[in-house]
């Protein structure tokens, strides 16, 4: 009995039939790359032990005796399960295309509905398109997955070895079955490859070209035809020419159309980067077959023929007409509505040509290397990407369009198409009536409430519609009522405006095929960014990347995501590819960025750098010589150009480097503002946050480069100079908030907080440490070793004349405006962790002293007690040791604690700048502290005022500091008189400074030029710091110092020997140290005052006779 074309179901088998072929492509693809990689390639295939056993099945296949006790295959019997085990992914997927056919049965039913309707499929591909389309794709799914298949040389081994494995267990044998394969043509193929002079003329995809009928809406008798793809179609011409060759001998529109096909590609692209060689593979068939001379000759003719200048001229078309394309969707979206179809045309010819490219360029010797290298392509690829985006955004605008063209005009021409029709069979009427009453009950509603549409059920039943009608002996044939057949073609367009618009950008616009050409796409993304006017474009390329997982298919899920414990075939999941490429390619457009923003930057460091003082004094010195009329410098010198020439230009067309790098930035900063993030596999990238991260990276190197420290020179930059070039630095990276919308603050947050920290989040060292380490270790050393004197008359430390000259100027490092510019670049908490060194440091002094009072307790002890009895103190003060270590130890205290009083001193500066009203509160807190006000609390408040750069009556760094000093074999009392003996040691000690030549006092710079002047503040801020710990009391244990060094001194007064009091007057204005414990009543009932006015006098007096 006949079969009618509804029980065939010939639609629903077409459909499945591509979709799983699609499927076992992706598995035998996956298959042929694992066999070729050694290290991928199955481990039985590649063993040493089992190569005669394979050889001897590859020999034998496919008829292997088992049941003979082989020698050759003994070693395969212990083997046995895990064979079965490791191959069966690749064995199944053997079998799977062995019976891809479905059966014999079924493939007869589609091979005579062919037979029946080929003319049909010739004549009227306008009109059922879908049935002509899905056959093509079938025949040539089948034909590739066949040559794909014999592309695997280990196919019979792997067969071979499972089959023997599955045998030894199961005692079965499997079958082999036969493949058809089938061809048909279609005729729209010239009409889509012509050249781009022919379509510049024709006004192609243009929208302001007429503009009068910019509203209509794009219409077209073979509306699927117009993006149908043109590599598919050239696949349907070749591979059908090639199997039906006999065609080309006797049909001369054929042989034509063949040409036409050999002269467009020299290969194909059979699935993903495996390609066909068209010219090879043809003449290889035709050499073989008796009176193809001709054929053979037109193959040669056309290869030669086949470059690469037409498809480069279709580029440059494309760029031009996507690039307006987008523009005026940009500006005027709604014309997405009527204009759908040029913007699915212009996405699938751009694809078209990037494949081409793509594919010719990775497997053709090059004739004509301009032909096949294509520095544009991303501007090509970056306006379709603009088209797709258009599309997903105003998807809503062409629902509301479509919805009402459906409704109001499809359905009503449809209604009558069909009410006209002279004979309508039941089923063909169903069928048109539902058409006509799902359009009819369309509403905007429906689009503005979100509702989700679903038109596949429509479009199958036209799919099956056509095959009912496509029968030669149908009661109503598609061929005579080819205006039904276009509507609906036009219909079906229209209702995937509606519900597929996803589904239409992949089928037009998909390039997941880069993810098989890595290198390719690799280097098209470097010569993008290499070329200044093409970089504004590479935010396509990680855009490419949300193409990969449309390539997947549910037949191979191993793609996507493998068990840990599964075996695969599979070397690199197109997830994982998709994701490290995408990184890839934003870190690098990032790090670009950064590498362009850190050009600027040293350039407005440089220009920054002109206008530091120290450049000004030549031209001041060029002034006053000129005023005078001095000839200075050499008669030849080119005079030196002032800051600010870099800005007068002569004309516009001067260009600088820094107009270069500032254009080649704005561009590439389009790319990365482009999009605010993209998701590729379920994972979000958002391009910014790779700028943020190496602009913070950047900037942390930058500004510990920019400190220019040198370890081994101990060299390092001013403090002035390094903040210079920091706010030069800001200011570039402030301006990048003009080309993209990142938060520059934070960057700076990050970036400069971690700089007041001893290391930054890497581990590596700040300018916190770096000039941490350089004040204590170069400045301060060279002071404690005679080298600098700190002069409190200019409130800097300054070098002093010696044999050995230092490399640098200490006044230059230590002044007010170098301190100030210190507490800006280190801040707060720097500046805190600056004067927990100072103290650490002071910490270690006072345990050396501590020391030296422990080997002279007995003696300081009696002397404590016997400060008026001058004799027995001269004795007793004989037996004192290391009394010089001591002062000299208690001047380098008071260095420090000088320089710390200086920092804090600028930081308050600073800070009074920034926040002044807190800093106001701070101070008022502080001096509002009652007298009896607990200890502890009153720390706390110090500690507070500290940190803001506030002076203390007891500095709280140095209490912590000599707090963790406490030693557990000393009693607190042991310690407390240790502290005690202390304040007596130095206080005895004083008289003998008298007699060093460098404890001359000068008024010049109100101070000693070996620092004695620091004992002091040394004095003062240890004997608050000690008594605090102890709990002693600071006023009692400083008056007992005062009488004791003031008893000490007057001695001076009655000695005789010049030497040993050569320098008394200058020693006595030791006592004239300001303190907050003690008062001038106090000083006077101990040391007349007038004793320290008339030394006053003598060192004035002195000082002036000696600059005499």
């Amino acid at each position: 009995t006949s079969i009618t074309p509804s029980q065939q179901k010939l639609a629903e088998k077409l459909t499945i039939l591509n979709d799983r072929g699609i499927g076992m492509l992706t598995r035998v693809y996956n298959i042929k790359k694992a066999c070729g990689d050694p290290k991928a390639k199955p481990s039985y295939l590649v063993d040493k032990n089992l190569e005669s056993a394979v050889k001897f099945i590859v020999r034998k296949f496919p008829a292997v005796e088992t049941r003979n006790n082989n020698q050759q295959l003994a070693q395969l019997q212990k083997e046995k399960s895990e064979i079965l085990k490791n191959l069966a992914l690749y064995y199944f997927t053997f079998v799977d295309v062995m019976e891809f056919k479905v059966g014999k049965y079924e493939i007869n039913i589609i091979w005579t509905f062919i037979k029946m309707s080929f003319c049909l499929f010739v004549s009227c591909q306008t009109v059922n398109f879908d049935l002509t389309k899905n056959y093509l794709d079938l025949v040539v799914t089948y034909t590739t997955l066949m040559i794909i298949l014999s592309r695997i040389e280990e196919r019979k081994a792997i067969i071979g070895l499972y089959n023997y494995a599955h045998e030894m267990t199961h005692g079965l044998k499997t079958t082999t079955e036969k493949s058809y394969a089938l061809i048909s043509l279609q005729m729209v193929y010239p009409r889509r490859n012509l050249s781009a002079d022919q379509w510049r003329n024709a006004q192609l995809l243009s929208l302001i070209s007429a503009p009068s009928t910019m509203l209509n809406p794009a219409q077209s008798d073979t509306m699927p035809c117009e993006y149908l793809s043109l590599d598919t179609m050239e696949k349907w011409i070749v591979f059908g020419f090639i199997l039906c060759h006999a065609v080309l001998n006797s049909d001369a529109a054929a042989l034509s159309l063949w040409k036409l096909a050999l002269q467009s590609s020299t290969c194909l692209c059979l699935f993903r980067d495996e390609v066909f060689h068209i010219h090879k593979a043809a003449e290889d068939l035709f050499v073989n077959i008796r009176g193809y001379n001709k054929r053979i000759n037109d193959i040669r003719e056309c290869k030669e023929q086949a470059l690469g200048s037409m498809h480069r001229e279709r580029r440059k078309f494309l760029r031009s007409a996507l690039k307006e394309l987008a523009t005026v969707l940009a500006d005027q979206p709604g014309l997405l509505g009527p204009k759908a179809l040029f913007v699915f045309m212009a996405l699938s010819f751009a694809r078209d040509e990037i494949i081409w490219l793509l594919r010719h360029a990775d497997n053709i010797q090059k004739k004509s290397t301009d032909d096949f290298i294509d520095k544009h392509i991303a501007e090509l690829i970056f306006y379709m990407e603009e088209l797709r985006a258009h599309v997903r955004k105003y998807g809503p605008v062409m629902q509301r369009y479509y919805v009402q063209y459906l409704s109001g005009f499809d359905a009503v021409v449809l209604n009558e198409l069909v009410q006209n029709l002279s004979v309508c069979p039941e089923d063909e009427s169903i069928i048109m009536s539902s058409f006509v009453n799902t359009m009819t009950s369309l509403s905007v509603k429906q689009v503005e409430d979100g509702e989700v549409f679903d038109f596949r059920g429509m479009r199958l039943d036209w799919f099956r519609l056509q095959a009912y009608t496509s029968v030669s002996k149908a009661s109503l044939g598609i061929a005579d009522h080819k205006e039904l057949g276009k509507m609906m073609n036009t219909i079906i367009f229209h209702t995937k405006m509606v519900d597929s618009l996803v589904e239409m950008l992949v089928e037009t616009s998909d390039l997941s095929i880069f993810c098989f050409y890595s290198r390719a796409f690799e280097k098209m993304f470097q010569q993008c960014l290499e070329l200044p006017s093409q970089s504004r474009h590479s935010i396509c390329f990680p855009l490419l990347c949300t193409h990969f997982m449309s390539c997947t298919h549910e037949l191979c899920p191993e793609e996507v995501y493998t068990h840990p414990y599964t075996h695969t075939f599979i070397r690199h999941h197109i997830g994982d590819r998709s994701l490290s490429l995408c990184n890839m390619f934003l870190d690098e457009m990032a790090k670009q960025a950064r590498n362009l923003i850190t050009d600027i930057c040293t350039e407005q460091c440089t220009l920054s750098d002109q206008l530091l003082p120290k450049h000004c004094a030549k031209t001041i010195s060029q002034a006053v010589n000129k005023k005078s009329k001095k000839a200075t410098g050499k008669k030849g010198e080119p005079e030196r150009e002032k800051p600010g020439v870099e800005s007068m230009r002569k004309n516009r067309l001067l260009v600088t480097n820094l107009d270069k790098l500032h254009t080649a930035l704005s561009e590439l900063c389009f790319s990365i503002n482009y999009v605010p993030n993209l998701v590729v596999w379920e994972h979000t990238f958002t391009p910014r946050e790779y700028l943020t991260s190496h602009l913070e990276i950047r900037f942390t190197k930058s500004i510990v480069g920019m400190t220019m420290y040198n370890q081994a020179t101990q060299e390092i930059a001013k403090p002035s100079e390094l903040l210079t070039s920091v706010r030069a630095y800001m200011t570039v990276l402030q301006s990048i908030e003009n080309y993209v919308t990142i938060d520059i603050t934070r960057v700076f947050n990050n970036v400069l907080l971690q700089q007041t920290q001893h290391l930054d989040s890497h581990g590596e060292p700040t300018i916190t440490s770096l000039y941490t380490n350089w004040y204590l270790e170069t400045l301060l050393r060279q002071v404690s070793n005679g080298h600098i004197a700190y002069f409190p008359a200019m409130k800097a430390f300054v070098n002093l004349p010696t044999e050995n000259e230092l490399t640098f100027n200490a006044e230059e490092y230590s002044d007010i405006s170098e301190m100030r510019s210190l507490s800006e670049l280190l801040g707060p908490y720097g500046m805190k962790f600056l004067s927990e060194s100072l103290m650490w440091h002071i910490s270690s002094q006072v345990a050396e002293l501590k020391k030296l009072v422990v080997e002279n307790m007995e003696v300081l002890t009696q002397m404590r007690t016997s400060f008026d009895k001058p004799d027995h103190m001269a004795a007793l003060f004989k037996k004192l040791t290391s009394v010089d270590s001591v002062l000299k130890r208690m001047t380098i205290i008071g260095v420090i604690l000088s320089f710390r009083s200086l920092a804090q001193e600028a930081l308050r500066d600073v800070l009074s700048c920034h926040i002044p009203f807190l800093v106001s509160s701070v101070e008022d807190f502080k001096d509002h502290i009652p007298r009896e006000t607990d200890m502890k609390v009153a720390m706390n408040v110090y500690e507070l005022s500290s940190a803001a750069g506030l002076p203390c009556e007891i500095d709280p760094a140095l209490v912590v500091a000599l707090s963790s000093q406490k030693s557990e074999n000393i009693s607190p009392e042991e310690e407390y008189k240790i502290a005690c003996l202390l304040m007596v040691f130095v206080a005895v000690s004083l008289p003998t400074l008298a007699s060093n030549v460098m404890s001359q006092y000068s008024p010049a710079i109100e101070g000693h030029c070996n620092n004695i002047h620091c004992l002091a503040k040394a004095i003062n801020q240890i004997a608050a710091a000690l008594f605090t710990i102890h709990k002693g009391s600071i006023e009692d244990r400083l008056k007992e110092f005062l009488a004791l060094a003031s008893s000490s001194l007057l001695k001076i007064g009655q000695e005789t020997d010049k030497m040993t009091t050569r320098n008394r007057e200058s020693v006595y204005l030791l006592l004239d140290m300001e303190s907050p414990f003690l008062t001038m009543d106090l000083l006077e009932s101990c040391f007349p005052y007038v004793l320290l006015r008339n030394a006053y006098h003598a060192v004035y007096k002195q000082s002036i006779s000696a600059n005499a």
